[in-house]
């Protein structure tokens, strides 16, 4: 339809168009991605099988619909994907505040315009972006702001009475006639609001200052809800969730490699720390398992939740660490170490919620223990397991490397240590090398040196040798060899 050449009613109903509502709108669009194999909601990842399927399925039945999940988990992405289902143009009687619809108008304005011009009243078009509406519920959200309220000012200039539906000023749901409306953190918006939806969700009447306004709206409506919100700060009053239809759970990703994807699609990284600072698949690893190691954590509480922005922000500020050694060693390109990862700690602590245990220890001290579960999670992966009781004198395979350790002074890795360095200290452990070819025999070369520094600092997390941090980097030691040698 050539929506250039139709500017009229008339117009309109000479090209053959024909009305529906939105949520029919949604649902014959839906129909035909599904048949052709699109799909609508890109680079959501994870949800292919659980969360998706069930958003479909409500959209299908035309339901309102209630995400419900710890935050993080792309709720509202998903709602503001819905709009790639609406059509791409709609007709609206042109001057409406609430786009009346030219088949079926409802304000007084559009029905005392069409009974003046018929077919001649003016058609404007509204571009499917211009169709969707996100309200936050905060505290201060008012029935006025999102129903409406009586326009003093208005009722003064057209010298009308209150009683009059004239003098109304239509909030952001009557605004968003014929739109995608959603509602962000539903629990906070308080009960009585709440209770306001009521009519507006089922009988379609909207009720402003005493006197009804029978106004049967058109809006898909979209809530997104934490559960934890139930407790801490507010709930969703039984009868305005009997009146949604669909409930869908989110969750976390399942897996490393689907949170790896989410980390790597929404960071927000400079051109120059992409193209000249290597990232190895393991410093991937260890970034996103640290974020599953803090859903699980005794430290940590779980029930609120460890948002997806976590890995996210942990990943720049990994890079910016990398980054600034680079420029201060005044190299062109570098790898990302493992020691690196103490610039992830600010990401860390801002983004946990944690429990009376996690409080006593601080939170600097539960990062760098998220990262050394990590370290411990991954490193069975490679290496041979290390058992936390072992038979006296048994032989291991790190019994070589710990010797090494045991003969040295001390193994230190300087944070400004240049790529070179880095790597002929490393080299010069002769059992590393040797532990590196027995079991690291698919790691690419690139990232030989971070699956070495990734072996000592499991053997630390596994109390086979101690680590230090001080002002300049980190020192390995043997775990009892300064202690002995102090004798």
């Amino acid at each position: 339809m050539k929506i250039e050449s139709i500017k009229t009613f008339g117009d309109l109903k000479k090209a053959g168009y024909q009305p529906k509502g939105i949520k029919d709108e949604l649902r014959n669009n839906l129909r035909e991605k599904i048949k052709a194999g699109e799909n609508v909601f890109t680079g959501i990842w994870g949800y292919e099988n659980s969360v998706i399927p069930e958003l479909e399925r409500a959209i299908l039945s035309r339901h309102n619909i209630n995400l419900l999940g710890l935050r993080g988990q792309a709720k509202t992405r998903l709602a503001r994907l819905m709009v790639n289902l609406l059509d791409e143009y709609i007709p609206y009687v042109e001057g409406s505040e609430i786009h009346d619809d030219p088949f079926n108008p409802m304000s007084r304005y559009a029905k005392e315009l069409l009974d003046e011009k018929g077919d001649s009243t003016p058609i404007s078009w509204l571009y499917r972006e211009e169709r969707f509406f996100e309200k936050l519920a905060t505290p201060d959200v008012t029935v006025a702001d999102l129903i409406g309220d009586v326009d003093p000012i208005k009722a003064a200039n057209l010298k009308l009475s209150y009683a009059d539906d004239r003098v109304i000023h239509f909030g952001m749901i009557p605004r968003a006639n014929r739109s995608i409306f959603v509602i962000n953190e539903l629990p906070d918006l308080q009960a009585r609001i709440q209770v306001a939806l009521f009519n507006i969700l089922q009988e379609g009447d909207v009720q402003i200052r005493g006197f009804k306004l029978r106004l049967p709206l058109d809006v898909q409506f979209v809530f997104t809800a934490n559960p934890e919100d139930y407790t801490n700060r507010g709930s969703i009053v039984t009868p305005l969730k009997d009146r949604i239809g669909s409930q869908i759970l989110t969750h976390y990703p399942e897996n490393l490699e689907t949170a790896k994807r989410i980390t790597q699609q929404e960071a927000q990284l400079d051109a120059r720390q992409t193209e000249h600072i290597h990232v190895p698949d393991l410093a991937m690893d260890v970034l996103e398992q640290i974020g599953f190691e803090a859903r699980h954590s005794e430290y940590v509480d779980v029930k609120s939740g460890v948002s997806a922005r976590m890995s996210i922000t942990a990943f720049e500020n990994l890079l910016s660490a990398a980054e600034r050694r680079m420029l201060l060693s005044g190299e062109g390109k570098t790898s990302i170490r493992l020691s690196d990862f103490m610039g992830v700690v600010p990401s860390i602590t801002g983004k946990i919620e944690l429990v009376y245990e996690g409080e006593q220890e601080g939170a600097d001290f539960v990062a760098e223990t998220l990262l050394e579960e990590a370290i411990k999670s991954i490193f069975p992966k490679f290496f041979p397991k290390i058992s936390k009781l072992e038979k006296k004198d048994a032989e291991t395979p790190y019994d070589e490397l710990i010797a090494w350790f045991f003969d040295q002074e001390g193994f230190e890795l300087l944070d400004e240590d240049t790529d070179a360095t880095y790597q002929q200290k490393l080299n010069s452990i002769g059992p590393l090398n040797q532990l590196v070819v027995d079991y690291g025999g698919d790691i690419p070369g690139t990232d030989q040196n971070f699956f070495k520094e990734l072996l000592l600092w499991g053997l630390v997390a596994h109390k086979k040798l101690s680590k230090y941090r001080f002002e300049k980097g980190v020192q390995f030691k043997d775990l009892y060899g300064s202690y002995i040698s102090g004798l």
